[in-house]
């Protein structure tokens, strides 16, 4: 399947910024089935690509003029559904077994895992029953969590998105010994209606290598699916991270478009609306709190 993905990242201030910079993880890469045709990332600022501890592409932007506002375009096409290539990584995996404060488990969460400790020929089948089990505990709630939510505060209130589920899968696998790690990246749908980024995990099989689980979706990635960038959480694979000095109070919206090459967009107006609505009411949230 050959996907065409425009993202728009969009951050507005209350005052004048006078420094920004950011680590942009927006470049997918050859590998897990993909291929990547074409991709570009506009922005009025400049752009040092590098590669990450973990492998992904990276940007680091600049932006060292005053400013109230950026927008980040990250736009391309991606061949999926491909054989799976190389599963090279640049760190041993033991890494994958730390646990963050984001991946943390409790008594409850080993709990929860254990039964579905397996030996080496059951391990796929006993994560995907895991899988489905944590989606019939943890319901998808919009708004339920933020982006600061950790495995134990979701898995406790049993509600989130997909990063929790993400967050809790992986808690739950490394409390029983099996490496995992979040990933980021995009979600194909038919009619369109995940216009955001999207995350599931990744589990290192003892006999198969890493297999990847969209909690969210109870289902393995494949060929809906297009890989960002990989940690060993949110903040580590995140699209857009960094720091500025200056600007008040920070609004932020994000607007994805993921479709069939060659089918038109009918998304497009929607999105362009829905842009210009988050735009104008993060410039009144600013404000208002500025007063």
């Amino acid at each position: 399947m050959l996907l065409s993905i425009e993202h728009h990242t969009r951050y507005v201030y209350s005052d004048m910024v006078n420094y920004t910079i950011q680590q942009l993880r927006l470049t997918p890469q050859n590998g897990f089935g993909q291929h990547v045709k074409r991709w570009e990332i506009k922005v009025a600022g400049a752009l040092h690509p590098t590669e990450d501890a973990y492998g992904n592409s990276t940007h680091t932007l600049v932006v060292d003029k005053p400013h109230q506002e950026i927008l980040i375009i990250a736009m391309g096409d991606v061949e999926t559904g491909l054989e799976v290539a190389s599963q090279h990584q640049n760190l041993p995996l033991s890494i994958y077994l730390r646990e963050t404060p984001l991946t943390e488990s409790d008594d409850a969460i080993r709990a929860f895992a254990q039964p579905f400790k397996a030996d080496v020929y059951g391990q796929s089948a006993a994560l995907e029953d895991m899988m489905h089990a944590l989606l019939a505990q943890v319901n998808y709630l919009t708004g339920a969590t933020q982006v600061t939510t950790s495995a134990i505060e979701a898995f406790r209130q049993g509600q989130g998105v997909c990063q929790d589920h993400a967050h809790i899968f992986i808690a739950c696998c490394r409390s029983i010994g099996l490496p995992a790690r979040y990933v980021s990246g995009y979600l194909f749908t038919v009619d369109g209606s995940l216009m955001q980024t999207h995350a599931w995990a990744d589990v290192y099989l003892t006999n198969g290598g890493w297999q990847s689980f969209d909690v969210s979706n109870g289902c393995l990635a494949g060929e809906m699916h297009v890989r960002l960038a990989t940690g060993l959480d949110y903040r580590s694979a995140s699209p857009v991270s960094g720091m500025r000095t200056g600007g008040g109070v920070e609004g932020m919206a994000s607007s994805v478009i993921v479709n069939q090459a060659g089918v038109p967009i009918s998304q497009q107006r929607q999105i362009d609306t829905l842009e210009l609505a988050h735009h104008a009411e993060l410039m009144r949230q600013a404000q208002q709190m500025q007063q």
